[in-house]
């Protein structure tokens, strides 16, 4: 007779039970402290008493070494990992936790062994009832907390950059009203801003200190950074104009500003305009107006393509020693305006970048009153331009772009026969090669240069070629110094008699460091250089600032600068030399 074995025989059944538990003993299994060394149970005898548990959770174990907190799935998930460590009075780490706060919330950095405290001895402050001061490491050990969203804020740094390169530079030059000065827009205060170059170089100023920096007027997705200065100085020289005899006077400066920038994730809305009015109580024929803006929006249609729109406009007013001017015959500074906008469209196949934009601008002069009481006309100089450019660049890495650039342009005057006699409308062609580098957001730049040619109409008018240098470059060399370069050439209109145009070429260079938090200095130097085609006039002007930056707080603000500028001309009237000096006080509210 033989005998089977039951089915459900005892030694089976605790078998297959030991080999569950030893399954499912890890995972049911709360995270018990890390511990490098076995477990002191593992090398006891069977015979001795079991060791208790820290925490009324944590099963003893026997024969295996604990396992260590960060081996946990949960241990460092959910914000209880980067919260603040518990006040002082919570409960303290050899405290047995209640069973409904240990299954609602999720282990924190302060249950880590390594931030806990010192077990409590018996007659010290935890064992009477007051808690132990957490140690410095617990206090250190949780990160502050991060505000807004992350994604949103990564979103941004990429796209909210504005970049403004040569590529929307307008084809039209605007005439030579002065030295130009290193800030061409949102000057601190400083009389012909704009001067040569219209807001044409890369701007990046240093952003100031958190605590003093603008808030702002947040209206719907954008945000209006309005600004009025008032400023009070001396200028030995304001009609720009050499002679023996020339009339100081006490200077009156009134400035409105306005900054506009978007708030979206994608696209870019960008928009800076500045007004002044410059008054000269002792010489009231030199007092002038002054205002420069432009407006740029980026659409992003996809990723591979982005549409480019600019508008701008500039007004100011021309020396009297402008050889436009017959050098000083005039009595008063008669004012020009140019305004005019671009449009465009990029798009990159992979690594090449294809950008086509066309513009069109226009320039209105005011006529001029001479001492004798003659009128000097320039309607004849009122003229439209019409440009268009094509670009190609080939990404070699993100920090340098190389590319090669072709742009054509018309001139069309208002009047087609000027009061001479000749009929200046002419068409341009330039080649230009250059790059575009970008090292780690602390060297930007764009550098270009090749040739330009320039035919009139009029065959008495002989053509003009020239080389085309451009460049643009903001080097941040510390978080608190910045270095910004900028230099352009062109030809630019003229009425002068015989001569077909003027070639220019100015260079600005800007160093601007922040002593203390409310504290910034700013030198800089400018270059001009004006040879008129066809006949004997050459210029050569220079000018140094020096201005600083004091704010009280987020809307007041002091501000200094001292102007040097000089020209000097194979015409002795129309060589000059100007000292100034204004202070004023800046207001955002």
């Amino acid at each position: 007779m033989s005998r089977e074995r039951p089915i459900g025989d005892k030694r089976g059944g605790l078998r297959g039970a030991l080999a569950l538990a030893l399954l499912l003993g890890p995972v049911l299994a709360s995270p018990a402290p890390a511990q490098e060394t076995p477990d002191p149970a593992a090398s006891a005898p069977s015979s001795g008493p079991a060791p208790t548990p820290r925490n009324a959770s944590e099963p003893a174990t026997a024969g295996r070494p604990r396992r260590s907190a960060f081996d946990a799935p949960t241990a460092l998930r959910g914000s209880g990992a980067f919260s603040a460590p518990a006040p002082l009075g919570s409960e303290t780490a050899g405290s047995p936790a209640p069973a409904a706060s240990s299954a609602e919330e999720e282990p924190t950095v302060a249950r880590l062994p390594r931030f806990r405290s010192a077990p409590s001895l018996p007659g010290s402050a935890t064992a009477q009832g007051t808690p132990a001061r957490p140690s410095l490491l617990r206090l250190r050990a949780a990160p502050p907390r991060r505000l807004g969203s992350a994604t949103r804020r990564i979103t941004q740094a990429r796209t909210q950059q504005t970049v403004t390169d040569l590529r929307l530079t307008p084809v039209i030059q605007t005439p030579v009203s002065g030295v130009p000065l290193p800030t061409p827009i949102l000057g601190l205060g400083l009389p012909n801003a704009a001067g040569l170059l219209l807001g044409t170089a890369l701007r990046r100023p240093i952003p100031p200190d958190t605590a003093y920096a603008p808030l702002g007027i947040r209206l719907g997705t954008f945000t209006l950074l309005p600004a009025f200065t008032q400023s009070v100085g001396y200028d030995s020289n304001p009609d720009q104009i050499g002679s023996t005899r020339p009339r100081p006077s006490l200077t009156l400066r009134s400035e409105a500003e306005l900054a506009l920038r978007s708030e979206w994730s994608a696209s870019e809305l960008t928009a800076e305009m500045r007004g002044s009015y410059l008054e000269y109580p002792q010489n009231p024929e030199a007092s002038r107006p002054n205002a420069v803006g432009t407006a740029r929006m980026r659409i992003d249609v996809d990723r591979d393509t982005r549409v480019d729109l600019e508008t701008r406009f500039l007004l100011d007013s021309q020396r009297l020693g402008s050889p436009d001017l017959g050098a000083g015959g005039a009595t008063t500074r008669p004012l020009f305006a140019s305004y005019g906008a671009t449009a465009g469209v990029q798009e990159n196949f992979n690594r090449l970048q294809l950008s086509l934009r066309g513009s069109i601008d226009r320039s209105v002069f005011e006529d001029a009153q001479l001492g004798n009481g003659t009128t000097i006309i320039q309607s004849d100089r009122d003229a439209n331009q019409y440009g268009l450019r094509l670009r190609a660049g080939y990404e070699i890495s993100p920090a340098i772009t190389p590319f090669v650039e072709t742009f054509l342009d018309t001139r069309v005057y208002d009047t087609p026969v000027d009061q001479f006699g000749l009929r200046r409308d002419s068409d341009g062609i330039a080649f230009t090669v250059g790059a575009a580098v970008a090292l780690n957001s602390t060297l930007t730049a764009e550098i270009s240069g090749g040739l330009q040619h320039r035919s009139y109409v009029d065959r008495t008018l002989q053509d003009i070629n020239a080389p085309v240098i451009n460049a643009a470059l903001v080097w941040s060399v510390s978080p608190l110094t910045t270095v910004r370069f900028n230099q352009q050439t062109g030809v630019i209109e003229t009425a002068v008699p015989g001569s077909s145009g003027a070639f220019t070429d100015a260079a600005t260079l800007e160093v601007q460091h922040d002593l203390l938090r409310n504290l910034s200095i700013t030198v800089g130097g400018a270059y001009l250089s004006t040879n008129y085609d066809g006949v004997r006039i050459r210029e050569r002007g220079y000018s140094a600032t020096a201005r600083f930056d004091y704010r009280f707080n987020r809307w007041l603000a002091l501000r200094g600068s001292y102007i040097y500028s000089t020209l000097n001309s194979t015409i002795p009237l129309s060589t000059y030399e100007a000292h100034t000096v204004l202070l004023g006080v800046r207001v955002n509210p």
